[in-house]
């Protein structure tokens, strides 16, 4: 990689910053395994006058899906479940769902569903959502839980409040963006036996060593917590009000769910992420097989997202982008209009954090800052140009 083509990287951070659109961010590159790069700008926390380091703690928001799935494969390998079982057969709350009518405007204006496959719910084809989302479902997604909050609730007790929801669409005949990653997670507790905390941190953080990831943030490690800021009118870097997403507070996760509750440093998931390039294992410990690593990577749509229908929010292009179990993966880079390869792999958070591996430059590459929403600017597009603008050989 050009050093010199790199050092617009760091130009390009500082030139956010000072813009005021972020307070600043951190960039660990990898490639052919070993750092090529890497590079910190501004504070993680303007308050406190505390920089972006290697080792600051961020929100990372949906990139926890990447490692919830990889933690059902795991599961999968073993036997131990089929990804096309109904969630119903192992949470009976789901066995009677209904949809959403097409054209339907009332939350009642339902029909009769089958329950999702696990497989519905990795790849967001389940006919669930997000309250972000915008339409009929999405609106009763905000009422319901914006009512019983997420501080001190179970994932057990979630699940039974989101199965009461209808679905927007029959299972499988669309993509929309949703909590199904986080009812997986719930899957994995019933299997196991145990919380998706206990048994993410003994099969995935320990032989990986990611010693900063997790659902909380223990007390001696605040200090290394980042703040979180929200884009607003007239307010680009709004301190993020934790009462409006009690799934922070203090360091604390409320909901230990799979889809997005984790935290995590720039070294620990790029461990992660490595560990995915490589084909499910890294540094002698072994997650997944490469077979099965080449399996989620694959596309598992008819065609790329936007041929399912979407229209609501997505944290990465649609046209020319196919979703594997995980992630995105890029089938055209030129119909998705982003520099990259053909089976770029990732996936980004809402605190506009980003992580994608490239199987053909054997990249590696994770990105960290702490502003809401992810969409408010084009960091995603732009970091790959100025990645792949520095690519000679």
């Amino acid at each position: 990689m050009d050093r010199a083509r790199l050092k617009r990287i760091e130009d390009w951070m500082r030139g956010y910053r000072e813009a005021g659109r972020y307070s600043g961010s951190s960039l660990l590159v990898y490639r052919h395994g070993e750092e090529a790069f890497f590079a910190a700008d501004g504070l993680a926390s303007l308050a406190r006058a505390q920089a972006y380091e290697r080792d600051t703690i961020v929100r990372i928001y949906s990139m926890t899906k990447l490692v919830t799935t990889t933690l059902l494969m795991m599961l999968v390998e073993r036997g131990q479940l089929v990804l096309d079982s109904p969630v119903a057969a192992y949470l009976p709350e789901f066995g009677q769902m209904r949809a959403l009518r097409p054209g339907a405007t009332e939350e009642d204006q339902t029909d009769p569903a089958r329950s999702p496959t696990l497989h519905e719910l990795l790849t967001h084809t389940s006919g669930m959502t997000y309250g972000f989302n915008t339409g009929v479902v999405p609106q009763a997604y905000a009422r319901r839980f914006s009512e019983i909050g997420l501080q001190g609730v179970t994932l057990q007790a979630w699940c039974k409040d989101l199965a009461e929801l209808p679905l927007c669409f029959q299972p499988g005949t669309a993509w929309e963006y949703s909590v199904g990653i986080d009812v997986i997670g719930r899957v994995i507790e019933v299997i196991t036996g145990q919380s998706l905390a206990e048994i993410m941190q003994r099969e995935i953080f320990e032989p990986l060593a990611m010693e900063d990831t997790g659902f909380d943030v223990p007390e001696h490690k605040l200090p290394r917590f980042a703040d979180c800021y929200e884009a607003r009118e007239g307010e680009p870097l709004a301190l993020f009000d934790s009462a409006r997403d009690s799934r922070f507070a203090a360091g604390r996760v409320g909901l230990h769910a799979g889809g997005g509750g984790l935290v995590s440093t720039l070294e620990d998931y790029m461990r992660f992420g490595e560990m995915v390039r490589r084909g499910g294992a890294l540094a002698g410990a072994r997650l997944l097989s490469p077979r099965t690593l080449c399996f989620m990577r694959r596309n598992h749509l008819a065609g790329d997202i936007a041929s399912m229908g979407a229209a609501s929010f997505a944290e990465m292009p649609m046209t020319g982008m196919g979703f594997g179990l995980g992630g995105a993966v890029v089938l055209d880079p030129a119909r998705v209009r982003v520099q990259g390869s053909v089976g770029d792999f990732g996936w980004g958070g809402l605190a506009s954090t980003y992580f994608w591996t490239d199987p053909v430059e054997h990249l590696s590459v994770v990105f960290f800052t702490q502003l809401i929403p992810s969409s408010t600017y084009s960091n995603r597009a732009e970091l790959k140009a100025l990645i792949h603008g520095a690519l000679l050989d």
